[in-house]
């Protein structure tokens, strides 16, 4: 009989062989087992991000009781012993008795009896040992302290010491730990902030105004998929965190304007652009990925945005003969994804050392190539969802030096008065420790030659 633990295991297993993303294959997990009671449907979300959140710590804890080479487990065990281990050390509502032997169930079904054995002795010393760990210390080893601590890869935090010093690392880390909230975009076009917060608390939901976005709502305590509500079907609402709206404030978009919207995604931003614009005007969204752009489609007519053209097509494949200029472009560029890690925490394992400096390289040509399609007086607006200034300042500062017909405007000047607090310079620069946001960076350019 299929469980949450089960199904945890089996989603753990497939993002560890293949790159995707974890909030599909539990909805689409969801979706196949519809018959689960409320708390599985939870009890799997909290298995499979939490497990992902703290892989780091949940393999130090591994390793600490393990007499076999870290090296010879196997993933598939390995992943039992991560599950199980969540669940005992992070999950009071779990009993350790229950947490160990629906994983030894899964072992018995999944893997040979001398695996099994070792699965459950394993998970019984760690119950044994009643939170007795020798943890790193700050003092003679910061780094590995932190890495273990706060579950991030070792080099992640050498880059962080690096750049930002321990207490903000440290800071940073932690925060990325915790659960964000979940954010909705009020679309102007369909409703009002005041008529949605009637609608949430007339079903029953925890609802509050953000403390930087007129049009935005925090959510707490949802547990129920919100793409089934009916605000999410009439098309009141889109699913996206301040710091990613606050990209098109920087934007600043006006009705009737072309926009260019290079590496659209999902368009979250190319739908708030359509808002921001009434509707009126015309908007081209740029992505490879058509699957994507499918999705971006239908979130365009959910929202009741008919502005939106969509072009599937590498980026830098576009010629300015073919689309003509814009008198906005917005480049959401490819990045590490670092400022997002409290809702991908699975980013953080698919990283390596060099990704930072791959993913400039690639930002400084796509920056380029944008430019292009820019009007003269009009905008270039550059943003990510990256934290090391090798990706942000590094390749908005490199534009600058090699562009003198273009200026550097403050961010400060297009943000609500509530956001100043987000500008580093010229920089949009959003922290989820400071700002309690995803971490984002902007920088916005004006064409004057």
């Amino acid at each position: 009989m299929i469980n949450a633990r089960l199904l945890a295991y089996q989603i753990l297993l497939n993002l560890e062989k293949q790159a995707s993303y974890p909030d599909r294959l539990i909805r689409a997990a969801l979706q196949r087992h519809a018959g689960l009671k409320e708390e599985d449907r939870a009890l799997l979300t909290e298995l499979v991000y939490g497990v992902l959140r703290w892989r780091g710590l949940l393999d130090w804890h591994v390793d600490q009781l393990s007499r076999v080479k870290p090296a010879k487990i196997a993933p598939e065990i390995r992943y039992l012993l991560r599950l199980a281990l969540y669940q005992i050390l992070y999950l009071d509502r779990v009993p350790d008795h229950a947490a160990v032997n629906e994983t030894v169930k899964i072992a018995k079904s999944t893997q040979p009896p001398h695996l099994v054995g070792f699965v459950n002795a394993l998970l019984r010393e760690a119950i044994r040992r009643e939170g007795k760990w020798e943890w790193p210390s700050p003092e003679t080893d910061p780094e590995e302290h932190l890495a273990i601590t706060t579950s991030h890869p070792r080099w992640f935090v050498r880059r962080c010491l690096e750049e930002f010093g321990f207490d903000e690392t440290q800071s940073f880390c932690q925060a990325n730990n915790t659960i964000a909230p979940l954010v909705l975009r009020v679309n102007a076009h369909k409703t009002s902030p005041a008529e949605l917060m009637e609608s949430l608390h007339g079903e029953g939901l925890k609802a509050e105004h953000s403390p930087y976005l007129a049009d935005a709502v925090r959510l707490s305590g949802i547990r129920q998929n919100i793409t089934r509500l009916s605000i999410y079907e009439k098309g009141w609402i889109h699913v996206q965190d301040e710091a990613s709206q606050l990209i098109s404030v920087v934007l600043n978009p006006r009705p009737e304007e072309r926009i260019l919207d290079i590496c659209a995604g999902f368009g979250g931003k190319s739908t708030h652009i359509g808002g921001l614009m009434q509707n009126e005007g015309e908007i081209v969204a740029v992505d490879q990925s058509s699957w994507k752009l499918q999705e971006l489609q239908q979130n365009a007519r959910r929202q009741d945005l008919g502005i939106i053209k969509t072009i599937a097509s590498d980026a830098m494949e576009l010629r300015p003969e073919q689309l003509g200029s814009f008198d906005r472009v917005l480049l959401d560029a490819p990045c590490s994804g670092f400022g997002t890690l409290r809702r991908k925490p699975d980013i953080k394992w698919r990283r390596h050392l060099k990704d930072p400096y791959r993913f400039s390289q690639l930002q400084r040509q796509l920056l380029e190539h944008a430019s292009l399609f820019v009007k003269r007086g009009g905008i270039l607006v550059y943003a990510t969802c990256t934290i090391f200034a090798e990706e942000d300042e590094g390749v908005a500062e490199g534009f600058c030096s090699r562009h003198e017909g273009w200026d550097l405007e403050s961010a400060a000047d297009f943000l609500p008065e509530s956001c100043r607090q987000m500008v580093q310079g010229s920089f949009f620069r959003s922290w989820p420790h400071r700002h309690g946001v995803d971490g984002f960076f902007a920088a916005r350019w004006r064409r004057i030659k």
